[in-house]
């Protein structure tokens, strides 16, 4: 297949990398010095310095030359670019299937990926989302990863993975787009209070059961915004939920981590040099939520230490003396 991936960071260039060896794969992004460098040194020194690229990968800082007769295109710039993206690709008269990678909801707008393409690409029905626990270094390194590609179109759905697979990269078909978009974007607000909780030194048993809780959560919403109770079991839920919650290669943990140390919240962002998906999407889902008039004290605890300044110790004693209540 002839593959553009749109989005020359971390994940957009761990897979392309991951792709090359056996699609045409043109990786795109909007710094051409970047790209000059990256074709030249085969690596990607800004986002993964340790993983050099396959010599058969192609770039391009023109967006239309990029896209132009390939097979798919797959977006993988932050939620706060997609819009721009799409606007982008509107005008082109036809476009092949389009998967998106981002993980979060839309600034301001609180909308869903699936959303925006639905509003800027409404006659482009052959669409889909590709998530699952994946840290972008153990993809370009070539370690096994899983994840999970829903589309409204099941044929769609089970064509790409199959033709996406390869011996390290095991992609499984689904239909439940909101159900794994929701799991992709709410795991990263649990992985900041997951960095929080470890920081803080509260133990193996604080941590497990954040994490379980923390799904709880997730699921509330999904369910609520449409998701199947059973997506956020798999790989897009509990899947990545583990995997950002206690890997320390997760961005949104490491703020977490940082902040429990009482660093200010732009002074981490400004050192960690990747986008946090986790601290703008946390406000979007405290602000859904409340509007679906849905119980999410965790995200609403880890807005507080962001946005209000409530001390990260303070904010897990009122977590931990909240009114007893029923499991489930």
């Amino acid at each position: 297949m002839k593959l553009a991936v749109l989005g020359a960071g971390a994940w957009g260039t761990a897979l392309a990398a991951s792709w090359a060896p056996h699609h045409a794969v043109t990786l795109w992004g909007r710094n051409a010095a970047e790209l000059d460098a990256m074709r030249g040194e085969h690596l990607n020194a800004r986002y993964l310095p340790d993983c050099p690229l396959p010599d058969s990968l192609r770039f391009s800082a023109d967006l239309h030359t990029a896209v132009e007769h390939v097979d798919l295109v797959i977006v993988a710039v932050p939620s706060s670019g997609l819009r721009a993206t799409l606007a982008a690709l509107a005008p082109r008269p036809a476009l092949p299937p389009l998967l998106w990678v981002c993980k979060g909801f839309e600034p301001g707008s609180r909308k869903l990926p699936h959303q925006l393409v639905a509003e800027l690409l409404p006659a482009h029905s052959q669409t889909g989302v590709l998530s699952g626990p994946s840290f972008a270094q153990e993809v370009a390194q070539g370690y096994p990863t899983a994840l999970t590609l829903a589309s409204h179109d099941t044929h769609l759905a089970h064509h790409l993975a199959e033709a996406l697979s390869g011996h390290r990269l095991r992609i499984y078909a689904h239909d439940d787009v909101i159900g794994v978009e929701v799991g992709g974007a709410l795991k990263n607000v649990m992985a900041i209070a997951a960095g929080i909780c470890d920081g803080l030194r509260f133990g193996h048993n604080a941590r497990a059961a954040l994490i379980t809780r923390g799904l709880a959560e997730m699921t509330r919403l999904g369910v609520k915004l449409g998701g199947h109770f059973e997506t956020f079991m798999g790989l897009s839920g509990l899947g990545d939920l583990i995997l950002t919650t206690t890997g320390d290669l997760s961005r949104n943990r490491q703020v977490g981590l940082r902040l429990a140390r009482g660093q200010a919240l732009e002074a981490i962002l400004a050192e960690l040099g990747h986008v946090a998906e986790g601290v703008t999407t946390a406000r979007e889902v405290a602000a859904l939520a409340g509007e679906a008039g849905v119980e999410m004290p965790i995200t609403r605890a880890v807005c507080q230490i962001l946005f209000e300044g409530l001390p990260a110790a303070q904010a897990v004693d009122g977590l931990l003396n909240r009114e007893i209540k029923a499991e489930f």
